[in-house]
């Protein structure tokens, strides 16, 4: 076990002492844009491995392994932007392709575990030879909370704290008793479960409203979802209109097709309906004027 502050500063550091600038790392696609931006900002080049609702794709990930990834980095659950979440069936296929790659480092970014809504079925329980899974609170118990933990082998657990220890040298222990007091009293262990019973609540009605309307989208974990489009631009300045901010999917895109996300963690049923009204007029008012 190691920590550090934040899933963010522990994979770039990890990241940073195992590669070097032009390596390749696969990347789920679409995936979260700051992690896409870190591989860049670190010089490697990114892979495209798409994903669907259980999770990165078996056969994509092969085929980036073949084209000579070094690292793979993915969400478990709770997938940003598209809110997928691993079956078993899926972390058994991911584990029987990373076990012909034992070189590969394998980066598992369970970000939002408490609030996720899904169970984990871990690729890292299967053994693969290089291996970090990072957890972080900052979902559930406060974004200023700047506290990730991680499992990792033993070598990457060295490497890792070596350069922890040349630049911030360790995670404050004040910190670290601060999220080890949340996480063991009861009031907040009730209050983060009825935060993932809303969220999970919230995301299926948005879902379903959706849905309603022959809208298809992505959620089946997690407080986003991702709902395909044609226009990016068109659907999220028409939303605008109507008073919703929903990301463009450009920023969280590789090779993938277009789409928004929507975030869906403070919309309540009600408005959920009234987004979903929204969404249905701006495709019909896009189709009008631009042909789709």
């Amino acid at each position: 076990m190691t920590f550090a502050h934040g899933a963010l500063d522990l994979i770039g550091r990890v990241l940073s002492v195992e590669l070097r600038p032009g390596d390749a790392v696969a990347m789920e696609d679409p995936g979260y844009h700051h992690l896409l931006d870190l591989v860049a900002a670190l010089g490697l080049r990114t892979v495209p491995v798409a994903v669907d609702d259980a999770g990165i794709r078996p056969e994509d990930l092969r085929e980036a392994l073949r084209a000579g990834v070094r690292a793979v980095v993915f969400s478990p659950r709770a997938q940003n932007p598209y809110g997928g979440c691993f079956s078993a069936d899926r972390r058994d296929a991911l584990a029987e392709v990373l076990g012909a790659a034992p070189e590969v480092l394998v980066v598992e970014n369970d970000h939002a575990s408490e609030v996720s809504g899904a169970p984990l079925h871990t690729v890292t329980s299967a053994g693969p030879g290089r291996w970090v899974h990072v957890r972080t609170v900052s979902k559930f118990l406060g974004t200023d909370l700047r506290w990730a933990a991680a499992a990792c082998d033993p070598v990457t657990l060295a490497r890792h704290d070596g350069r922890l220890l040349l630049t911030s040298g360790w995670v404050s222990h004040l910190l670290q008793e601060t999220v080890h007091g949340l996480m063991t009293d009861e009031g907040t262990r009730a209050l983060v479960a009825r935060a993932r019973e809303t969220y999970a609540l919230r995301r299926t009605a948005l879902a379903g409203e959706l849905s309603a309307r022959n809208i298809a989208s992505h959620a089946v974990s997690g407080m986003n979802l991702w709902v395909p489009v044609r226009d990016e631009s068109a659907v999220v300045n028409g939303l605008r209109s109507y008073g919703w901010w929903v990301a463009a999917g450009a920023r969280f895109r590789l090779a993938s097709g277009p789409g928004v996300r929507i975030t869906a963690a403070g919309l309540t049923p009600a408005e959920a309906a009234r987004l979903a009204s929204d969404f249905a007029a701006v495709l019909g008012e896009s189709e009008a004027t631009y042909g789709g």
